[in-house]
């Protein structure tokens, strides 16, 4: 893959859209199991899913962690045509973290109780529901954690259409088990724990399948164990994870303090707007992995017109589609709100109306902090990356939670997350000068 300039936004957009559509998939899994529990068991029930909801991003973070990280590395290794040695660190990584789910399994079945709790759970009927997700969720930890780094990989083998294929299939299987196991044998939540699983394991053999057929650049085969590659993975793919590991760590802190601050039934309303937060930020991170193949491999090949390139289309797409989902949640939010509170709590629709409407506005500047990190952890600049994505997802935005809860009270838990934007824009745009001069390779063609 050798980009000419008439050519590369072509094969940006034929990394990107795919990328974006499978991200899609991944945020919709998670909204049609809230869907299926509020109008199949409960609002209760709902905010049990919302609750668990930590686990599953805790799930995608590590992976995220090690499989962008191997992205990164075999790309640049496949821009220096080291296509043995890419291979190796492919095999290296899947060995890892199948090992790593299986572990992590290991851990939350024997202590499904402390869990539950930790992620929030207080009543005893909350309690009860959210072990029940957890029992039918943890045993698939090993198909998580392989199935969205095989996602990743698999683009970066060459394959993004494919990818999004299979996303696509596993969601329609996700559904099709939702509706049979929550709305025809009334199974609750422990039904839409199992589709989510089981569609996942699914995903995880026919990704398989395509790696063991050797059909593109890299695949198993024999490789020495490297620690030190490990950590460079992990380093590179730091960014990517935290922004998603801060996402869980977030929802529980923001539930702790919704409960002190506001009440129980505003956790439905927030379990809503982070499902729509969760599918803006996936379309910005689909627009992130599908380009970073992209940029590594030019970056890696020395090519400094085309990173910049990439670099402009990166942020253009990214704050298109943040444009496009603050306009269209704050003009839908009515039905919207209507998809997960029935008809018979009127006033707590209306909340969530406005909740929305507030909180969509932290959209408008949101792409441009992820896809600033997302370069950054591209041309491995990661402890940059690092600040970016740290300092919206965790640092900033909790401190921003606090500072406005203890000015304005409950109110403040809506406008915490444009207040952090703002703040990470400022930071990201001052890195970005500073390292100019890193953010691009010294020489190469221009595009």
């Amino acid at each position: 893959m050798e980009p000419e300039p008439n050519t590369l936004v072509k094969q940006f957009i034929r990394y990107v859209i795919p990328s974006i559509a499978a991200q899609w998939v991944y945020a919709l899994y998670n909204m049609v199991d809230g869907i299926f529990v509020a109008r199949g068991v409960g609002e209760q029930a709902l905010t049990a899913v919302n609750l668990s909801n930590p686990f599953l991003q805790l799930m995608f973070a590590l992976s995220l962690l090690f499989a962008v990280g191997a992205s990164t590395v075999t790309s640049i290794l496949l821009g220096r045509g080291e296509c043995r040695q890419a291979s190796q660190v492919f095999s290296q990584t899947v060995l890892f973290l199948g090992g790593l789910g299986l572990l992590l399994a290991g851990l939350v079945l024997p202590n499904l109780e402390r869990a539950a709790r930790f992620l929030g759970a207080q009543d005893p009927e909350t309690l009860l529901l959210v072990q029940e997700y957890l029992r039918f969720v943890a045993p698939f930890a090993p198909a998580f954690l392989l199935s969205y780094a095989f996602e990743v990989l698999i683009k970066t083998d060459g394959y993004p259409r494919k990818a999004v294929a299979i996303v696509i299939l596993g969601a329609v299987e996700n559904c099709v088990l939702d509706w049979l196991l929550v709305m025809v044998l009334h199974k609750g939540v422990a039904g839409a724990a199992f589709a989510t699983g089981f569609s996942q394991f699914t995903l995880t053999l026919i990704y398989l399948r395509h790696f063991l057929q050797k059909r593109g650049s890299i695949h198993f085969v024999r490789f020495p164990l490297r620690l030190s590659l490990l950590l460079r993975e992990a380093c590179c793919g730091f960014s990517a994870a935290l922004t998603e590991l801060s996402t869980g760590a977030v929802t529980l802190i923001f539930n702790r303090v919704i409960l002190l601050c506001l009440s129980r039934d505003a956790l439905v309303s927030y379990a809503i707007v982070s499902y729509l937060n969760s599918l803006t930020v996936f379309s910005v991170i689909g627009v992130v992995q599908g380009s970073q193949p992209l940029i590594s491999r030019c970056y890696g090949r020395q090519e400094r017109g085309f990173c910049r390139r990439l670099l402009r289309l990166s942020l253009g797409t990214s704050l298109g589609f943040c444009l496009g989902a603050a306009l269209l949640c704050a003009l839908f939010a009515g039905p919207i709100a209507a998809c997960y509170i029935g008809p018979g709590l009127p006033e707590l629709r209306l909340y969530s109306q406005s909740v929305i409407r507030i909180f969509v506005l932290s959209f408008l500047l949101m792409g441009v902090n992820v896809s600033l990190s997302g370069y950054l952890a591209a041309v491995e600049c990661s402890g940059p990356a690092v600040l970016i994505s740290g300092g919206r997802g965790f640092v900033l935005l909790v401190a921003s939670l606090f500072l406005l809860t203890r000015l304005f009270g409950g109110a403040g838990v809506w406008w915490a997350s444009l207040l952090s934007e703002s703040v990470t824009l400022c930071l990201g745009l001052g890195l970005c000068f500073q390292l100019r001069g890193r953010m691009f390779p010294p020489a190469g063609p221009q595009a």
